[in-house]
């Protein structure tokens, strides 16, 4: 009777845990797509930013005597994006990786805000409709591009919470679950940027420099 009871104890405490881990389960495969969607929403306004650039260099380009090296730094920048490699379907689990993809996507950010504060050394380049439908959709994706980080950076939170609670914590390796890398700030972030100029022309004021997205 009492070996019987026993096993009575054990098939009930298997069933519940055999229900808690099919609750876990498909609880953080959701939580886990959340995460995935918001990364390819960051994907998809950093790529909309990269699809920007060339027309946006295109009509600086045209501008007489516009500073050469500020057009090669954004080129070259937009070309380095492109060499970091990652899959847009799934956020990233190694922070290494995503730390590279940021550094890239920093580098690019402070090339283009460079090119827009040279901009306003040439009045006739600024009066073009052309520059200006492009600065302003370029500015809106920046916008954008900072509120899509913020929704992935939710989103993990959630997730990786989710994997630290009991009794997840005990099942998230049996099913391969990963916790995710965050977007950090950057170093200096909170830091007002300095611009210089290598050229003679009076230097516009701080405050017209668009702040940059990493």
């Amino acid at each position: 009777m009492k070996t019987f009871l026993g096993f009575g104890k054990v098939l009930v405490l298997a069933t519940l845990f055999s229900l808690t881990g099919c609750g876990t389960y498909n609880r953080l495969v959701i939580l886990e797509q959340a995460v995935n969607k918001k990364w390819a929403d960051v994907q998809s306004v950093y790529q909309r930013r990269a699809d920007l650039i060339p027309n946006l260099v295109s009509t600086v380009a045209g501008a007489a005597n516009f500073e050469k090296s500020t057009l090669t730094e954004v080129t070259n920048a937009r070309a380095s994006v492109g060499q970091v490699k990652l899959d847009p379907s799934k956020a990233p689990t190694d922070a290494a990786e995503l730390e590279k993809f940021q550094q890239a996507q920093g580098q690019l950010s402070t090339a283009l805000s460079r090119l827009l504060v040279v901009s306003e050394n040439y009045p006739q380049l600024k009066a073009t409709e052309a520059f200006q439908n492009l600065q302003a959709q370029l500015e809106g994706t920046e916008n954008r591009i900072s509120v899509e980080r913020n929704n992935f950076n939710t989103a993990v939170q959630e997730y990786n919470t989710a994997l630290e609670r009991f009794p997840t914590n005990m099942l998230n390796k049996m099913f391969g679950f990963k916790p995710r890398p965050f977007f950090n700030a950057a170093p200096g972030a909170e830091k007002a940027p300095e611009v210089k100029f290598d050229f003679n022309k009076p230097s516009t004021s701080p405050g017209t420099t668009p702040a940059a997205t990493p």
